[in-house]
């Protein structure tokens, strides 16, 4: 079965998190990582992406570019993206960072995820 791999660019860990939130909140505009943008509220995930992710039946697996680029990335991709893993080869590219930075909301993210995946065997 595929998984699903969310791959954020921002860095892992607490005090990367925390300076992540307050970049949100006080430079939306500036802040890197538009699926971050798209996805989380100030401190969590938001509620409509997490039913989303539980209702394709897939894996889900969620990196930071430090965890990502040290265990799966070989080709250096740009960040952030939405990956399609399987049981061989690297991950395949579902949502690019080009097409995150450009979608305007949510919901946009989410009919993009959909279309992408219909053709996906489960």
């Amino acid at each position: 079965m595929p998984t699903l791999i969310c791959v954020y660019n921002a860095k892992g860990g607490l005090i990367s998190a925390l300076g992540d939130m307050v970049h949100k909140i006080v430079s939306p505009a500036t802040y890197p990582c538009s699926l971050c943008a798209l996805t989380y509220g100030a401190v969590s995930m938001r509620g409509e992406w997490r039913r989303f992710l539980g209702g394709t039946g897939l894996p889900t697996l969620f990196l930071y570019r430090d965890e990502f680029r040290s265990d799966l990335d070989k080709r250096d991709l740009p960040l952030p993206a939405i990956l399609l893993g399987g049981e061989a080869g690297p991950p395949q590219v579902l949502v690019s960072a080009a097409e995150l930075d450009a979608l305007p909301d949510l919901p946009a993210l989410i009919a993009l995820v959909q279309a992408r995946l219909a053709g996906v065997s489960r």
